[in-house]
């Protein structure tokens, strides 16, 4: 004699895979973004490390470039370079607009670099 198996076996099973796809759908904006960031904060660690041998307005120039091609917002752009006591800093501030739906929301990044020259 074969016994059916409860339906709400399959349901609950069912329950946990539509949550874990609506996470990886509305959270994969968010994981992209902080994606960037952290590649773009490696492009400043890489220009922080080669300092000695560029002046401020190339490693500028190099920033926005590496910007430009992570598709980040034109304020990252703006980089903030401070030599002094044989040390480099690089900093940058932005924003970027993530949108869900119903709701909009701002992240905002700063990643900052200190090596030293």
């Amino acid at each position: 004699m074969v016994r059916a198996r409860p339906g709400r076996l399959a349901l609950g099973c069912l329950v946990p895979l539509v949550v874990v796809a609506a996470i990886g759908h509305y959270g994969r904006p968010v994981g992209e973004a902080f994606l960037r960031s952290w590649r773009f904060q490696d492009v400043m660690r890489q220009e922080a490390r080669f300092a000695t041998q560029h002046d401020d307005a190339r490693i500028r120039a190099r920033l926005g470039a590496a910007a430009d091609s992570l598709g980040l917002p034109d304020a990252a752009r703006q980089v903030r370079i401070v030599r002094g006591n044989a040390r480099i800093r690089i900093s940058a501030t932005y924003v970027e607009i993530v949108e869900f739906p119903g709701t909009v929301r701002e992240l905002k990044f700063t990643p900052a670099i200190e090596a030293g020259l």
